[in-house]
């Protein structure tokens, strides 16, 4: 893989760690309570986004590989462009169900690019 996509892969994987770092041991009433939490949790997302926005542009072969990658960046761009209609149930329930997912796939490409 070039050296790019390894990046992009790698910023993705790190952002989701950092989410799941975040929230770890958090219950949604404490998440909803924590503008700080909230803050860093949705900027990470907006890497991940970014992050597989970019990697699509240069690698789509690489990229189709991510479940719903068309989904997660257009969640990047709500968080953005949205931010003021931003739903802290939802953002949870892709910390909760989608995000440990996401992340073992985008380890799984970076293990392959590794070879």
């Amino acid at each position: 893989m070039q050296p790019d996509v390894l990046a992009y892969l790698w910023d993705a994987a790190r952002a989701a760690e950092l989410i799941q770092q975040f929230c770890d041991h958090k219950s949604f009433d404490q998440y909803v309570q924590d503008a700080l939490l909230r803050s860093g949790v949705e900027r990470q997302f907006e890497i991940i986004g970014e992050a597989l926005n970019r990697l699509d542009r240069i690698d789509h072969a690489v990229a189709l590989k991510i479940t719903d990658l068309p989904r997660i960046v257009a969640f990047r761009n709500i968080l953005i462009h949205g931010y003021a209609d931003v739903d802290d149930a939802i953002v949870w329930s892709v910390v909760t169900k989608r995000l440990p997912g996401l992340l073992h796939q985008l380890r799984a490409l970076l293990d392959v690019g590794q070879d």
